[in-house]
């Protein structure tokens, strides 16, 4: 009896755990969905949703590390200030491994479509956290 118990119990756990999961990674997707269709409409605010708006927010590019929302901001309206800079915005998702309840960590690839300034792309690694009920970008390596 104690057997089927736990193992009634195992399973109830294990489907919650994947569904909390599936949860998650569908949350994610539509953030970036969202941040996508921000960028295609011009929309840098918008698109910047999916950041956590907070001085520890994390963005690492090529031009090394920039640390706050305001400040990353700032560099992504400097550096497509125009729609022809800006281009259309296309996202991958390679992979979202979520670590904890609080935590997800996503793989990818990025691609702007640029007529004039010529296409443009690379690879993305986010560590996501929940917060507030919402899944948020706190950490962004974009190469």
């Amino acid at each position: 009896m104690n057997r089927l118990l736990l193992a009634g119990l195992f399973t109830i756990f294990s489907c919650m755990v994947a569904s909390a999961q599936t949860d998650a990674e569908q949350a994610i997707r539509k953030v970036m969905a969202d941040q996508a269709d921000a960028w295609n409409q011009g929309n840098i605010d918008g698109f910047m949703k999916g950041y956590w708006n907070n001085d520890s927010l994390v963005f690492v590019g090529q031009n090394g590390l920039t640390y706050g929302y305001a400040q990353t901001l700032s560099n992504y309206k400097k550096h497509y200030a125009t729609p022809e800079k800006m281009g259309k915005l296309f996202f991958t998702l390679l992979s979202i491994r979520q670590l904890s309840p609080e935590y997800c960590f996503v793989l990818g690839k990025w691609l702007l479509k640029r007529q004039a300034a010529g296409d443009i792309g690379g690879t993305y690694s986010l560590l996501f956290r929940k917060i507030d009920g919402r899944w948020m970008i706190v950490v962004d390596h974009t190469s």
